[in-house]
């Protein structure tokens, strides 16, 4: 659905600040909550000034850190959106992850991942780290959750994963909650080696054959 799990907000959150990133990409961004958490929790004090009795909320255009989103689903996008992301990118994320015109600092992807099969999943996890030129941080269910919404097939799950799957695809940083995989990984320059992921795409590490063939939890 266009909204988190309230349990997975606040570690998620202390990574982004922890981190500090300059560009981040939201992948998959609902009802936009964690493009405005994001913009507020990094940008701070720099969205409104104060000059002793007078005040104001500065431009968009004074705002210091990029955030952009990627929404498949155009009737998600709310009056947050125009707010907190500089720019919104409707469709596919896997038609248009390799035609970003930039890499970013980090990439989220929270609760998008168990609506791919798996083969898919894999393609879309490559591309994460090929939009990145730092950290990618991926979130999805322990527990298969049935749901097949008619109105939005984008949101009908397909696949559950486990901790051994993302460790292996290299997702070593392990977030605890009860409910989700909270997992990042931090070294995805090394995938982009700084450029657009266009521009990469072709020399980019891959998982290849036989790793596809690992993943079998199809549900």
């Amino acid at each position: 659905m266009p909204f988190s799990q309230s349990s997975q907000i606040s570690p998620i959150i202390n990574l982004i600040e922890k981190e500090q990133p300059s560009t981040l990409l939201d992948v998959g961004t609902g009802f936009g909550q964690y493009g405005f958490l994001a913009r507020t929790n990094l940008e701070h004090l720099n969205l409104f000034e104060v000059d002793g009795p007078h005040s104001r909320r500065r431009e968009k255009s004074e705002w210091g850190i990029v955030i952009d989103g990627i929404e498949a689903f155009p009737k998600y996008i709310t009056p947050v959106h125009d707010y907190a992301y500089d720019s919104i990118f409707i469709g596919d994320a896997i038609d248009l992850l390799p035609n970003m015109s930039q890499s970013y600092d980090m990439v989220l992807a929270i609760d998008i991942l168990e609506h791919f099969d798996k083969n898919r999943g894999l393609r879309f996890i490559e591309l994460l780290q090929l939009a990145s030129r730092g950290s990618v941080i991926i979130s999805t269910p322990k527990e298969f959750i049935h749901q097949v919404v008619e109105a939005n097939p984008y949101e009908n799950h397909r696949s559950v994963w486990t901790l051994d799957e993302l460790e292996f695809l290299g997702y070593t940083q392990v977030f605890d909650n009860d409910e989700s995989w909270i997992v990042g990984r931090t070294d995805c320059r090394n995938f982009t080696d700084h450029g657009t992921p266009e521009a990469t795409l072709g020399r980019a590490p891959t998982f290849g054959e036989t790793k596809y063939a690992a993943f079998n939890s199809e549900v």
